[in-house]
């Protein structure tokens, strides 16, 4: 059994901010982060555009800000919690950059901002096109000089412990779910070992692998959503799963490789096979709609012309400007075998962000007691049924910063009982064919993209929860019989997280934001 004050989930930007706050704060307190892969592997390290924040208020504003955001939300964010991330949005900028963070700046020393899809602003401040990862390594850095941190990669979190799990249980478990701690599965010793916590954050990213087409790495299976829902915690917003309009198209590689929002607002131009524009049909602001609007035209004009993909045509920028603003893009279009000048890019619809999750309150509080959820994982009120483009690198430091200060506030009134136990494998055995594993997992992914993707029916839906359904009874079976291993672990999680977004979505009565169901009547119509 390990004990710690902080138990950390995720090891992106969410995660290791909240750490670093936590442990700096308490120095003298133990703060474990623990991650499935290896500790620069998150959905931060592929976030290609950058991140959003009001930082020149001579040509923008906190309100300019706060309405594009309400309007890609489509009337269902929280107006409070758009309006404290977007005026905090500064200060925590300010912390990342004396952190080390670089962000691109013109030749007279100011921030180059960008503009992207659903901004009426330039205000995405970036580094190149990997703003991610330059994020990423300057948190990572700072965490390994933390000395009361402690990084383990490799570590997989099964299941979070509450008072259920004690021994003896105790007599009355309707009273308020308590979490203290997770059971955790060591890659590198094949056991589940106890993690004790007074307080536990799950910052485990978003559940683009349930699809087949994903910008999102293989890392994210909805774990900590899974895990939440498993010990009662409330989930909403499911059903508003954002796909990304441009995805390179490259079949059979996964993830999909991310042709950045930002080159749109660069003046990149969507084009169909045939090399006709379109975006002018669907909304007045073309090519820089929002993210819902622009994947439904290219999903519409897929499905019209038969096509696999459609093309982004950058042929007429300055390809020296491109190539200073979008090096990696360059060079994996390059690789590919494409050339700029001549060639156009192209892109799918991809799924992208989940703008639900776990429900959080404004310190970033689950329902379940001492557990924390902050980044994609968590349903903030920020997004509400769409995430307008670079909110979500800020919405993870805001949170991450009212989850500390949350935190520490009731770290020390929190007791670990004495009687939690290990974690319990008697009667399993090894598994025998990893195909009843993999074959599900191929399943779920096709059932998820034909069924419930970019376009939703009623008939879609209730087939996917029959399906679902069967999936879920034999990998139950499966899990209960068979010594844990990543691979089932995993699709456990991701049958939850699919079965949640087929529930939610049938519950959701309006189109609203990225998410959007046909009447079967009346065939398909877009607002």
């Amino acid at each position: 059994m390990f004990g710690y004050d902080f138990l950390v989930i995720g090891s992106g930007v969410a995660g290791l901010t909240y750490a670093l706050k936590v442990a700096h704060h308490y120095p003298q307190a133990k703060v474990a982060i623990v991650t499935k892969a290896d500790e620069n592997e998150s959905n931060t390290k592929y976030a290609q555009g950058g991140i959003a924040v009001v930082v020149d208020r001579t040509s923008d504003s906190y309100e300019q800000h706060i309405q594009d955001t309400l309007k890609a939300g489509d009337g269902l964010c929280n107006p409070e919690i758009v309006k404290t991330v977007v005026t905090q949005g500064p200060k925590r900028l300010r912390e990342l950059v004396q952190w080390g963070a670089d962000f691109d700046r013109k030749s007279n020393g100011k921030y180059d901002l960008g503009l992207e899809g659903g901004h009426s602003k330039n205000r995405i401040l970036h580094h190149k096109d990997i703003t991610g990862l330059e994020i990423e390594k300057t948190l990572l850095s700072q965490v390994h000089n933390t000395p009361n941190i402690k990084v383990l990669s490799q570590h997989f979190a099964v299941d979070l412990i509450t008072q259920h799990h004690l021994e003896p249980r105790p007599n009355d478990l309707s009273e308020q779910t308590q979490c203290y701690g997770a059971y955790i599965f060591n890659a590198m010793t094949g056991k589940i070992e106890t993690f004790t916590a007074r307080i536990t954050l799950i910052a485990t990213g978003g559940v683009g692998q349930i699809y087949q087409n994903t910008t999102n790495p293989i890392i994210a299976t909805g774990d900590g959503i899974a895990m939440a829902y498993r010990v009662k915690a409330l989930i909403d917003n499911m059903e508003f799963i954002q796909f990304h309009p441009t995805a390179l198209y490259h079949p059979h590689i996964s993830p999909s490789f991310l042709i950045s929002e930002a080159v749109r607002g660069f003046g990149g131009l969507l084009r169909n096979k045939s090399g006709a524009l379109f975006m002018h049909l669907y909304d007045q602001r073309k090519e820089l709609a929002s993210r819902d609007i622009v994947s439904r035209a290219i999903d519409s004009e897929l499905k019209k012309s038969g096509d696999e993909c459609v093309f982004l045509d950058c042929r007429h920028l300055d390809l020296k400007d491109f190539k200073k603003h979008f090096p990696n893009i360059l060079q994996k279009v390059n690789e590919i075998g494409i050339d700029l000048k001549q060639d156009m890019i192209p892109v799918v619809p991809a799924a992208h962000y989940l703008c639900g999750g776990i429900t959080v309150d404004e310190s970033g509080q689950t329902s379940v007691e001492n557990l924390f959820a902050v980044g994609e994982c968590a349903c903030t009120g920020l997004h509400g049924a769409n995430r307008l483009a670079s909110n979500s690198l800020l919405e993870a430091l805001v949170f991450a910063h009212a989850g500390y200060l949350k935190s520490v506030e009731l770290v020390e009134k929190i007791i670990i009982p004495k009687n939690i136990p290990s974690w319990n494998e008697e009667g399993t055995v090894q598994p025998k064919e990893l195909i009843l594993i993999t074959h599900n997992l191929r399943e779920l992914q096709v059932l998820m993209s034909d069924y419930v993707g970019i376009i939703r029916s009623k008939e879609r839906l209730s087939r996917a929860a029959s399906r679902l359904k069967v999936l879920y009874e034999e990998t139950e079976a499966l899990y209960k019989r068979t010594k844990i291993s990543p691979q089932l672990i995993e699709l456990r999680n991701m049958i939850t997280v699919a079965y949640l977004v087929v529930q939610q979505s049938q519950a959701r009565k309006e189109n609203r934001g990225v998410f959007y169901q046909t009447n079967p009547s009346d065939g398909m119509v877009y607002n």
